[in-house]
């Protein structure tokens, strides 16, 4: 089947990864994180745009260097070449999100157990889709 059906709560929610790339198309990408306690995605610049959707937890999107409080059911739309992190501001629970690039980000199908194992990877999108 091309294309993807799923319950994205119910995903997103399940992730323990910091990061999984769940489809990805030709022009767009679907993935899930979780941020643990006091964590954060690092500040970093895409030359692509971003949506990001929070499913659990709270936390911080800091946009251009503006902070925006976030938590279960807020949306971030991240332009590209704008400068952002996205904080967990919690103490105790994780920040659970997903998110999708516009165009693809990641490679398709990696999974980063945890920020380290993100950050020693240098992969980004290959050309090859889910499909």
């Amino acid at each position: 089947m091309k294309g993807y059906v799923g319950d994205i709560q119910q995903e997103t929610l399940e992730n323990n990864d910091f990061r999984r790339v769940l489809y990805t198309a030709e022009h767009m990408q679907l993935v899930v994180m979780s941020i643990l306690p006091r964590g954060d995605i690092g500040e970093e610049v895409h030359t692509l745009d971003q949506f990001v959707r929070v499913e659990a937890g709270e936390g911080e999107a800091v946009l251009g260097g503006a902070r925006h409080a976030i938590q279960a059911g807020s949306a971030v739309v991240i332009t590209a070449g704008m400068r952002h992190n996205i904080i967990n501001t919690s103490a105790k629970a994780p920040l659970k999100l997903y998110s999708l690039y516009a165009p693809p980000e990641h490679r398709d199908g990696v999974v980063h157990r945890t920020k380290v194992e993100a950050s020693a990877d240098e992969e980004h999108f290959d050309g090859v889709t889910t499909d």
